[in-house]
């Protein structure tokens, strides 16, 4: 009944705010009124949740069965004489993940407002556990004598306020400042494998952003610039773990470092002539973490990581139309991601066997070089022809030791064009190719710590290796008389990864498609009543190869392990809406969609052991929304909803998860059938 109480003090800080700023008008408004006048809203109701549940109420807080508050409210207040305007919007008051807004304006002249919101996020799995201390920096592995559950949550509470001004009739200036405190618990752990301990995030954050433009503009130039900063503040810096004995330090876990960033930026464009139009943008930051360490590090290493990054933005573009029929663009983007963090060695690891580090912090820079150009042409019988050429360049500096092989510089370029045409009056299609190519420069072995020995392993990150992309798409929009319009999208894309040197002939590349389709329609039976329908297909897939090499960039089965895999997610929905006016006193809506999803992992020895298979996980959601307004008097009614929920799987990665023995056993698991029932009635009034 907690829920209850917080929608009844809100309710009655609702009431008090409204009572402040001015009572309804009578109940019997004329149409005139409804017509001129800012219309006010408010609703209070009770609804109920039919049983406890771990996904529907994720991130609304209606996940335990019992009832909650119905509150929402919209307050709209107008001076004719100053043309100031007052506004006060209230949603989800008797939830977890309320919100309230305030908003005081004068058009062309000043305004601010102030937000409150707080959004939880309970975590869908049933921890069973005999940690204790969950939610605090000491927590112990086995310290409970028998086990309890828990049901782990975060919450967010976020207060932003804002104020513009118009400092004269072509410069202003506005400024946004957030706070958000963050507090609560979430999965975490330590360990190997085999030696898995559950633990948890004892959250307690604070983030808060501030940004400040100032604004100028005349016919034909526009500029703004201004500032931009964040602040991160975790109260817990270390979490202790009392007699843990898997490895040296391991009694002791870092939490995320406090850290904070600084941007100055001016953007801005030209008009050089009613056709042309240039702009540009200019970026300078830097982003710090300088927290004190909270043990202390091996003998000469610095007692903070003084970490520092130092950023650059440059970017320019210019728009023409030089004839009618031709429109060009054109784009240029520079970003630099200079990281000067001092290099030391923390925790050195000398003889410690497989191992791929050499315990020093890896600083890593990124320069980005971008292009794009554009052309557009009017060609007769009513088509325009689209086309275009965009350009990526990114060196990134390589770390001494690598896990898989690496590579500094990728470049892709790609070749666009999209041909469009009314085709009649009531349909009208396009269809567009895209050709992306990405190489780059040389690869570099894998390097592990120990003994500097090289090798390759025959795995290229899929975001570095070369790779031919192709991808085509077709829309239509077909609205054959006025009550029905029918949309229709199809997109398919085919990726070709290549370039490792495998010598397993026939079977090295790594393929990957992606395939989307979707139809929607919606239909006007009558002024009071509509239908809408949609269906989407979603099917993306991988299929790779990857071997375990020796020194040679190369893999010859027999002697080197050889596994493929093929990687699938299909997804398909569909969804029935229904918008009704029964009488001039009944409306109707109704809302049904379904999906299924279905995850495939299949494994395969090409040379070697055999693969022993992962099972295929099905997921299916069904959510049904009905809702029902009837008016008592013109301007007050009331409204019943319902909502039924059903969340299916067979997600083997939840049903059976344990830890290992030494942990206690632990056990994480979620409900694979889930089945909630929603009914809400609540009472509605507006006025003017």
């Amino acid at each position: 009944m907690n829920a209850i109480r917080k929608s009844f003090l809100l309710s009655t800080l609702a009431a008090a705010v409204l009572a402040t700023f001015g009572s309804a008008v009578a109940a019997e408004v004329d149409e005139l009124t409804e017509l001129t006048k800012p219309e006010s809203t408010v609703s209070a109701g009770i609804g109920h949740v039919s049983k406890d549940n771990q996904r529907f109420g994720q991130y609304t807080g209606l996940n335990d069965d019992g009832a909650y508050g119905l509150l929402d409210l919209d307050f709209v207040q107008r001076d004719e004489a100053t043309g100031t305007w007052l506004r006060l919007n209230g949603r989800n008051l008797g939830f977890d993940d309320r919100e309230l807004h305030l908003e005081h304006d004068r058009q062309g002249d000043w305004g601010y407002f102030i937000d409150l919101s707080q959004t939880p996020r309970f975590d869908p799995y049933t921890v069973t556990t005999t940690l204790t201390g969950i939610g605090t920096t000491t927590q112990t592995v086995g310290g409970s004598a028998t086990a309890q559950q828990y049901r782990l949550k975060t919450e967010r509470d976020t207060v932003t306020l804002g104020f513009n001004k118009e400092l004269s009739s072509n410069m202003g200036f506005q400024v946004r400042f957030r706070n958000e405190e963050k507090d609560g618990e979430r999965l975490w752990g330590q360990g190997t494998f085999g030696t898995w301990r559950f633990l948890t995030d004892p959250i307690d954050q604070t983030t808060r952003q501030i940004d400040a433009t100032l604004s100028y503009t005349t016919e034909n130039l526009q500029l703004s610039g201004g500032y931009y900063g964040t602040a991160f503040e975790n109260r817990n810096n270390v979490l202790n773990v009392p007699g843990c004995a898997l490895f040296t330090g391991c009694d002791q876990m870092g939490l995320p470092p406090d850290n904070e960033s600084h941007q100055l930026h001016l953007a801005g464009g030209y008009n050089f002539a009613k056709t042309t139009r240039g702009t540009f943008k200019l970026a300078v930051g830097r982003i710090t973490q300088n927290e004190t360490f909270a043990t202390t590090p091996t003998v000469g290493a610095p007692g903070s990581l003084d970490g520092r990054i130092d950023t650059t933005l440059v970017q320019a573009g210019l728009t023409s139309r030089p004839i009618p029929k031709l429109s060009l663009r054109a784009d240029l983007r520079y970003e630099d991601r200079d990281d000067k963090t001092p290099v030391f060695t923390y925790f050195p690891l000398a003889g410690v066997s497989g191992s791929t580090t050499d315990g020093t912090n890896e600083p890593r820079d990124i320069k980005t070089t971008s292009g794009k150009f554009e052309a557009g042409y009017q060609l007769p019988m009513g088509f325009r022809l689209t086309g275009g050429v965009d350009y990526v360049e990114k060196t990134r500096n390589s770390p001494p030791v690598r896990s898989v092989s690496f590579r500094e510089t990728t470049d892709e370029t790609s070749l666009r064009t999209e041909l469009r045409r009314s085709i009649s009056e009531t349909l009208t299609g396009a269809v567009s190719y895209i050709h992306s190519n990405r190489g780059g420069s040389d690869w570099l072995f894998n390097t592990l710590y120990i003994s500097g020995v090289t090798g390759s392993n025959q795995i290229a990150p899929l975001h570095l290796a070369d790779r031919d992309r192709d991808m085509w798409r077709l829309t239509l929009n077909w609205m054959p008389t006025n009550p029905l319009s029918v949309g229709l999208r199809l997109e398919q894309a085919r990726d070709e990864y290549s370039g490792r040197g495998i010598s397993v002939v026939d079977q090295a590349v790594r393929e990957g498609r992606a395939e989307n389709y979707s139809v929607d329609a919606s239909y006007s039976f009558t002024d009071e009543l509509q239908g809408t329908a949609w269906y989407s297909v979603n099917d993306t897939s991988l299929e790779s190869v990857q071997c375990r090499a020796g020194a040679a960039d190369a893999c010859t089965p027999g002697v080197q392990q050889v596994w493929g895999s093929n990687v699938r997610n299909l997804a398909d929905s569909f969804g029935l809406g229904l918008r009704a006016a029964l009488s001039s006193k009944i409306e109707l809506s109704a809302d049904v969609s379904h999906s299924k999803v279905r995850d495939e992992m299949e494994l395969n020895s090409i040379a070697g052991a055999a693969v022993d298979p992962l099972d295929v996980i099905n997921t299916k959601v069904t959510t049904l929304n009905l809702s029902v307004k009837y008016a008592l008097q013109r301007n007050a009614g009331v409204r019943a909803m319902y909502i039924y929920d059903r969340y299916r799987t067979d997600d083997w990665t939840w049903a059976n998860w344990n830890y290992s023995p030494a942990d206690g056993g632990t056990t994480v698991l979620q409900e694979p059938d889930q089945k909630v029932h929603f009914v809400g009635v609540s009472y509605y009034y507006r006025w003017w």
